[in-house]
């Protein structure tokens, strides 16, 4: 019996979460318990240690931007491809909840993008190619126009004979426009198979866009950053989306302008220079610059007096200031606004990487980071106090 009693008693201690412990085990833990703690040995770094942590950071930084200038060839197209993928992501999910598939979605959406460029394309080969063909014609004559007024300014030392021979000749201009034209016919195999990675990017970015989103946001194990990640993919998509739609319509407005400007001004070929005028306007501050040049360049090539030459370019510049300051903010607001100097050094930064599709490419990457920003550091904004 006792025998027994004293299994029952153990049993019970089991389930009662007891452990039986020997005295020489007591006693370790009583003295372990009266030791003072140890003391917390905290280690300083000094100032070089800190540089040598900074200096690593700046190394990778720098293997990274070299990676990214050397890969241009794959980045551009990509990169492209997957800001045009968010900028269409409204429209692909409009066309989702119509019950479109997703292959077919994004089929539609990538031929539509193909389409629109080979119209581009098509509707712009004949005035480039008269372009072209007057190219020796046209710098005679912007010599001619511009000599009278490079003879004022005694410091040049230009002169008639300046541009008769030597670097400045026609004749060098002309050898000068044949290697341009070299250049522009080597360079236009890789275009062609960057323009072929960008669709097919577009096409396969807008066919798995539901299934990376999932990705995405499945990555994060804490439900908080999951819900961080979908307002994140969220905010991109619609800020870019409403951003180049409107920027697009007002843009196109500007360009349609442009070209009455340049019908009645005089220059030729006005459906050239509304279309520039288009496409410059998604270069903030460089684009309107270039363009205001070339129109008063323009301008003063055809006409006879240089204050009637440059009403064309003083008139662009009117309507695209107006439209930049008046009717753009009114349309978007102010969520969406940018620091100009921070667009500025990304259209500079981005121009010396990759060239003239970089500063496009500037300001979407611009909405992207600010947006992200946004949306992370959304807890620390003041909250507005409600009345009790």
């Amino acid at each position: 019996m006792d025998i027994a009693d004293g299994i029952k008693k153990q049993a019970d201690r089991i389930r009662l979460g007891e452990r039986h412990t020997s005295a020489w085990v007591r006693t370790l833990r009583e003295e372990a318990e009266e030791l003072p703690p140890a003391p917390v040995r905290r280690v300083e770094k000094d100032g070089l240690d800190v540089s040598m942590a900074w200096a690593i950071i700046g190394i990778f930084g720098i293997l990274g931007l070299a990676a990214v200038y050397l890969m241009s060839l794959i980045l551009i197209p990509i990169t492209l491809a997957v800001v045009v993928g968010m900028i269409l992501g409204m429209a692909a999910e409009r066309l989702s909840k119509m019950g479109v598939p997703r292959l077919a979605n994004a089929s539609i959406l990538s031929i539509s993008v193909a389409l629109i460029v080979f119209l581009l394309i098509n509707s712009l080969a004949g005035p480039l190619a008269t372009l072209a063909n007057e190219a020796p014609d046209f710098i005679d004559r912007i010599i001619q126009r511009m000599m009278p007024y490079l003879e004022r300014i005694e410091w040049l030392h230009i002169t008639p004979a300046t541009f008769q021979s030597g670097p400045m000749s026609i004749d060098a201009l002309l050898e000068n426009t044949g290697n341009v034209l070299h250049v522009v016919t080597t360079n236009l195999t890789p275009a062609l198979v960057q323009g072929l990675i960008f669709f097919v990017a577009l096409l396969f970015f807008l066919a798995s866009r539901v299934s990376l989103r999932k990705t995405i946001i499945m990555t994060f194990r804490e439900r908080a950053q999951r819900l961080a990640a979908i307002r994140v993919i969220n905010g991109v998509e619609q800020a870019l989306g409403f951003y180049f739609a409107t920027a697009s319509l007002i843009y196109v407005a500007l360009g349609v302008v442009m070209t009455i400007i340049a019908y009645f001004g005089g220059l030729p070929s006005p459906v050239l220079w509304g279309f520039f005028a288009f496409l410059s306007s998604f270069i903030p501050y460089l684009g309107i610059t270039m363009m205001t040049f070339a129109v008063a360049v323009a301008g003063i090539i055809a006409h006879d007096g240089i204050v009637i030459g440059l009403i064309p370019a003083a008139a662009f510049f009117t309507v695209h200031l107006v439209m930049e300051n008046l009717i753009f903010p009114a349309v978007m607001g102010r969520r969406l606004e940018i620091n100009p100097f921070i667009v500025f050094l990304a259209i500079i930064f981005w121009t010396w990487m990759w060239g003239a599709v970089g500063a496009m490419l500037a300001l979407p990457l611009s909405l992207i980071v600010m947006t992200i920003i946004d949306e992370l550091l959304i807890e620390e904004r003041p909250q507005p106090q409600l009345p009790k």
